[in-house]
């Protein structure tokens, strides 16, 4: 079966920390002081499969709590388990840390680019402070429709309540149904998933692999980056304008 047209959707709804901002990086860079004090060493692959094992399992356990909280949480629980102490400051800090995260190098232009032919709405396990540092970072010759965040919704992804709330979302505030929404994501887990789940079309953008996987996620397009998308968005609309 041929692929639908990209030009069949109004929205594109974006996963941010692993799609759009290098979040991986982020995770590795704030852990290295963990790391020294504890003379692990920990690949960057395992110190992200261990973060990820812990965030999951917090996420679940307290899905009401702040992500900056959260990360504060899952670096003292990755202390524990490296049998270090550390000041509350140093899983303090690690929680804001998210702020200066920075974005893949094709992620502005790209948005950019689609924000010409679609509503761009983020849907992301964050808080709404935490995001305005990185809304600052990322909106450069676009804006964002609608940011939605876990601290709006009071849950995180991959339930399937955040993206209901999107959809609910984009129906209200600009008349957009699910099948003109396109999911677009790194993670098959927090996304693909719950967007097969309720029959939505979705974008595997193929950033990282760090336990993000869902053996049975599957997806309706696949791109290494969300600048090939945007290309790919672009030549569609230059053969068929």
């Amino acid at each position: 079966m041929s692929q639908p047209s990209l030009r069949q959707f109004k929205a594109l709804c974006f996963d941010c920390y692993g799609t759009l901002i290098d979040w991986e990086e982020g995770i590795w860079q704030g852990i290295q002081p963990l790391l020294t004090k504890a003379g692990a060493s920990w690949t960057k692959n395992e110190a992200l499969v261990a973060f990820n094992s812990v965030e999951k399992d917090i996420q679940v356990q307290r899905p009401a709590t702040l992500y900056s909280h959260l990360l504060a949480l899952v670096y003292e629980a990755l202390a524990e388990r490296l049998e270090v102490q550390i000041d509350p400051s140093e899983s303090v800090a690690f929680g804001q840390s998210i702020r200066s995260w920075q974005p893949f190098p094709d992620t502005i232009q790209a948005l950019e680019r689609l924000s010409k032919h679609y509503c761009l709405v983020v849907l992301s396990n964050v808080d709404r402070e935490s995001f305005d540092s990185t809304k600052a970072i990322l909106e450069h010759g676009f804006k964002f429709n609608r940011i939605l965040t876990a601290q709006d919704i009071g849950t995180y992804k991959p339930d399937i309540a955040n993206f209901q709330y999107m959809l609910k979302t984009v129906k209200n505030d600009f008349g957009i149904g699910p099948d003109q929404v396109l999911v677009t994501a790194n993670s098959l887990f927090h996304d693909h998933k719950p967007a097969n789940a309720l029959g939505l079309s979705s974008a595997w953008i193929v950033r990282h692999d760090s336990g993000m996987t869902a053996a049975d996620a599957t997806y309706t397009y696949q791109f290494t980056t969300l600048g090939e998308m945007a290309e790919a968005v672009d030549r569609e609309r230059e053969i068929n304008p």
